[in-house]
């Protein structure tokens, strides 16, 4: 079956305290709100302290057009790109040795926070020797969801072609969609969540001469599901100066209701039931969504600790943030036979599941 071998992160330039975080937002908002104070609790009650983001702090406090959010994504998108992919590549700790762009035979580009034709990952071809038959799929609009279904997709290319080599490239901007005057209780959240984030798997099929040095995670089987009717729940509304956040209220509630029954019936579908299942590789979209991944699934809070690291030290970055997620996983080495379960949930709404083994 085919495997995750290399994972690679990138944080961008600017690191941004919780703290600052609400003092700008208390700037911005404070005259459109009596009860801002109560409302800026938010920001400290979802356990995040740090964030990245690819501009300076006092650059969000300021008007930008669409044009120029867009074209800043671009050009980020293809620098930060351009370093995950490089550093997937190489593979520190978890190639047997570096692979060679000219081995890629597909990458998957997701990303849900800017618009490009032609898109970043054919901007990123020309930075970086891969060969001119490789196979690009660039993947919009799944957000949160994006980065484990891009792993799925990969996955099936490479049962597909078990001798390829696939990229999942993952990028989200986020902070350049934040908008100074957006005074939506949605957007009030999405300042306190949402922050900037890269990453890169490398998935080969089972003819593949890639090697990781250790045990790596397979990928058993996937399933996606979506909710019919539910386009409201989360997303971007697209106005004249860029995209404006849906994000519902109602999501933990979606979550405890809808994902439990999803994943049950997927574990049975493997032969397994959630006991199995030793690591949670999830999507942490929020405090209050890993608190409704656990009651759900009845999984103690042992089992979001990664996420939750995950969450404190970087926000919600939209898709890429499972793939860091993972990537803690695999640093921490598990045992050939363990099981793990990824599960990522975006627009739709959708839910993206994939059943992992250590071997």
């Amino acid at each position: 079956m085919p495997k995750i071998l290399s994972v690679s992160t990138v944080k961008p330039p600017h690191r941004v305290f919780q703290e600052q975080a609400t003092e700008l937002t208390r700037s911005l908002f404070s005259e459109k709100f009596q009860d801002i104070e109560r409302l800026l609790k938010v920001f400290q009650n979802g356990d995040i302290e740090t964030r990245n983001v690819c501009m300076p702090l006092d650059w969000y406090g300021s008007p930008h057009d669409f044009e120029e959010r867009n074209q800043l994504y671009i050009q980020h998108a293809v620098d930060f790109g351009v370093q995950a992919v490089q550093s997937c590549l190489q593979g520190d700790g978890m190639l047997d040795s570096p692979i060679e762009p000219s081995m890629i035979d597909a990458i998957f580009f997701i990303s849900s926070s800017g618009i490009s034709t032609p898109s970043i990952d054919a901007r990123i071809m020309n930075c970086i020797d891969f060969r001119d038959d490789m196979k690009r799929v660039p993947i919009w609009g799944l957000g949160c969801a994006g980065g484990a279904a891009g792993i799925s997709r990969a996955y099936e290319y490479c049962l597909a072609f078990p001798d390829a080599n696939v990229l999942v490239l993952s990028v989200e901007l986020c902070s350049l969609t934040f908008q100074k005057d957006d005074y939506s209780k949605s957007n009030l959240v999405g300042v306190s969540l949402f922050s900037d984030g890269v990453a890169c798997a490398l998935l080969t099929g089972d003819r593949s001469l890639v090697r990781g040095r250790k045990a790596m995670p397979t990928v058993i089987a996937t399933a996606s599901k979506h909710m019919p009717n539910s386009e409201n729940v989360m997303g971007w509304d697209v106005k004249n100066s860029g995209l404006y956040v849906v994000f519902s209220k109602s999501i933990p509630a979606i979550i405890t209701n809808w994902l439990g029954p999803f994943v049950h019936e997927f574990l049975e579908n493997q032969g397994l039931t959630k006991d199995d299942i030793t690591h949670f590789v999830a999507h942490p979209g929020g405090k209050k969504v890993l608190e409704a991944y656990e009651q759900a699934l009845a999984f103690d809070s042992t089992k979001t600790v990664v996420s939750r690291q995950v969450l404190r030290e970087n926000g919600n970055m939209s898709s890429p943030t499972i793939l860091y997620v993972l990537e803690k996983f695999m640093e921490q080495d598990p045992i050939a036979g363990d099981y793990g379960l990824m599960a990522a949930l975006g627009p739709g709404f959708c839910g993206e599941l994939l059943l992992l083994k250590w071997e």
